[in-house]
């Protein structure tokens, strides 16, 4: 953007159980939040297992335990930026700590204004 406003992005939190090869080169999650500082909106961990997926077909509802079965990764929490340009948001995801052993998705929100 050079319009200088700025726009909401959603990082989704991947951990797939790998681990880290080297973890030095890791920040730690006050490091991360540190660097982040006013740009991080709000974000949580989820708890681990925990989830329901909802889904309503032909009338009914259907409920199903546990996160999607069929994914290496897990979502395992979420963090609320806002920032200048995508570019910032996807250096900021590339330096979080689960970035160096999971993955973190960066998805632009709709502005509601």
């Amino acid at each position: 953007m050079t319009t200088g406003e700025t726009m909401k992005y959603m990082l989704l939190i991947c951990a797939g159980g790998g681990g880290v090869e080297d973890p030095g080169d890791v920040p730690t999650i006050e490091q991360w939040l540190e660097e982040v500082g006013e740009r991080r909106l709000h974000g949580s961990q989820m708890r681990p297992g925990d989830a329901t997926t909802v889904r309503a077909r032909g009338g009914e509802v259907l409920l199903t335990d546990g996160p999607f079965a069929e994914t290496k990764e897990q979502i395992c929490g979420y963090d609320l930026l806002e920032c200048d340009s995508l570019e910032e948001a996807q250096g900021i995801a590339a330096r979080h700590p689960v970035a160096f052993f999971g993955s973190v998705e960066v998805r632009p929100l709709f502005d509601d204004e």
